[in-house]
């Protein structure tokens, strides 16, 4: 079996205005990825996601050109099941026979970045080429899934305080979620109207639901250490990117001065950097975004980080289906993997671009026997919102 031909595209997908939400990004317009399509010379497609940047929008022209010029015709003749094989030549480059004769990384001097979110995109098409090429699904070369279904939290909370509650509460009304989360940080302004609004949150949800809070990296050390004093006693789920991902030791620092569990990892690019966190006792929740840390391959070498350190990993899932579908077949089989995200926000690439559909019922979402990752991809709906 051998590559025949890499393809990326970068897909722009316009939000309905009535449908957009506003948090410190500002407001979301559109919902944009790298699809990823590797065929192989007898005829098995493979499907995989990228994206330059964790939120839903983003200029993705250097994402598609590293791909398309670089990464995709240095593939083109490999046999795509030989992942780690290739998952270190993308890394290490030039020096990539070194890697591979050392046994230790060399890696390209741009190895974070789009270097890593376009290997991101290519793993994860190789993994659904193996899985379709053996007619398995993704989590069984994995080593097997833990569960059937596992429990998904309804990810979104922008509203104020007068109505925070009321939009959480139909998040749970909507697919019987028994955890949430909600946007604090930058965009209340100070802490305590972060705080008011979770206080409100709790009001309306009662002491069994789960509220998880994040703050896309937005405060200060102390701004966070002040917003956990108060709401300490609100019983949070977890208080997510609580400072920027480039201080992680202002990070360990405020899950140092709280009892709430700190949650990182949607803008870490390897298992390199959620090992500083483990060493630094950073964060008690890992949150790789498969489209960007390295794909399914990287993401298990983070996950037996995570298992080996006692801390538990729930995936970055505000993505589109292929993403999403890969994220969940690693928490499926990681010994660490505890809950997957499930954005409650506009999300086009989750809900259109493929055949099937992620449904949540009482909480919990099926983990599918389909083969590889158990995505049919639109291909009209890629052509119609192509940009690159």
């Amino acid at each position: 079996m051998k590559i025949k031909s890499i393809l990326a595209r970068w897909v722009h997908v316009p939000i309905p205005y009535e449908k957009q939400h506003v948090s410190d990004f500002g407001r979301v317009a559109s919902f944009d990825s790298v699809i990823v399509r590797v065929e192989t010379e007898c005829g098995i497609v493979g499907w995989g996601e990228a994206k330059e940047e964790v939120g839903s929008e983003g200029n993705s022209h250097g994402l598609v050109a590293i791909i398309n010029q670089k990464f995709g015709p240095a593939l083109v003749g490999e046999d795509p099941r030989d992942i780690n094989r290739l998952w270190e030549q993308m890394y290490s480059g030039c020096r990539g026979h070194y890697a591979l004769r050392e046994a230790h990384v060399f890696p390209i001097l741009g190895r974070r970045g789009v270097s890593v979110s376009a290997i991101s995109g290519i793993d994860m098409a190789l993994w659904d080429i193996l899985g379709k090429s053996l007619n398995a699904p993704v989590w069984r070369l994995l080593g097997g899934r833990k569960a059937q279904r596992m429990a998904a939290y309804a990810s979104g909370g922008w509203a104020d305080a007068q109505n925070i509650g009321r939009q959480l509460q139909g998040y749970v009304d909507a697919g019987g979620f028994k955890a949430v989360k909600m946007r604090v940080g930058v965009i209340d302004g100070d802490p305590v109207n972060s705080a008011r609004r979770v206080r409100a949150a709790r009001e309306e949800l009662g002491p069994d639901i789960g509220i998880a809070c994040d703050a896309h990296g937005t405060y200060t050390v102390a701004e966070a250490k002040r917003f956990c004093r108060l709401v300490e006693d609100c019983n949070l789920l977890w208080f997510e990117e609580p400072v920027t991902a480039d201080d992680k030791r202002g990070m360990a620092e405020v899950r140092a001065s709280t009892a709430i569990p700190i949650a990182a990892g949607e803008s870490e690019f390897n298992r390199f950097d959620f090992r500083d966190l483990a060493e630094l006792r950073a964060a008690d929740v890992f949150q790789p975004d498969l489209a960007i840390c390295g794909g399914i391959s990287e993401a298990m070498r983070i996950g037996a980080i995570a298992s080996a350190a006692n801390i538990k990993l729930a995936p970055h899932l505000w993505t589109g289906a292929l993403a999403f579908a890969a994220g969940m077949h690693v928490a499926a089989a990681s010994p660490a993997g505890w809950l997957l995200e499930y954005s409650l926000g506009a999300n086009p690439l989750l809900h259109e671009l493929a055949v099937e559909q992620f449904t949540v019922s009482d909480g919990l979402l099926e983990i599918p026997e389909r083969p590889g990752l158990g995505v049919t991809v639109r291909e009209e709906f890629v052509q119609r919102h192509q940009l690159a």
